[in-house]
């Protein structure tokens, strides 16, 4: 029998001390980290995020752990990012991360916020946004520890 899964995780995590040195909607960013999803036989539904921190909705390749997977995004991209200069005062990404599941069910909810974070932002910070999420999906958390 062969294996099969259907998860969907949204995977969020920020730039070092929550800086301001992405450019919301970053392509070349995007596409880099798109490019080591489909490498690993993830599937991407979405990426986003704003000036300090990115949203990705994928489904993982059973093979693929979360962790690891979250890990080679990050280093990747942090020396993409830097040897070619593409954010100037990018200085890397915070050590931690959520991830997050959700039923199939969502998918294009989710697809929609991501791709709308920009105007979310407006009225919402990204801590505002985060602990909301843990609060959703009902981790218990101490304020201190998060940032």
């Amino acid at each position: 029998m062969s294996t099969h899964t259907q998860i969907i995780y949204q995977i969020v995590f920020s730039t070092k001390n929550r800086e301001t040195t992405l450019e919301p909607k970053s392509k070349e960013l995007y596409r880099y980290i798109s490019g080591i999803l489909k490498n690993k036989q993830c599937h991407l539904y979405q990426i986003g995020g704003t000036g300090n921190h990115i949203h990705i909705i994928t489904h993982l390749h059973p093979a693929v752990s979360l962790a690891g997977l979250v890990k080679d995004i990050k280093l990747a991209s942090s020396i993409h990012i830097k040897t070619n200069d593409i954010f100037q005062n990018f200085k890397g990404w915070q050590s931690g991360y959520g991830a997050f599941t959700y039923h199939s069910n969502e998918k294009e909810k989710l697809i929609n916020y991501v791709e709308n974070q920009e105007n979310h932002h407006r009225t919402k910070s990204f801590t505002e946004e985060y602990i909301d999420l843990l609060n959703e999906h009902r981790i218990i958390f101490e304020k201190k520890y998060l940032f």
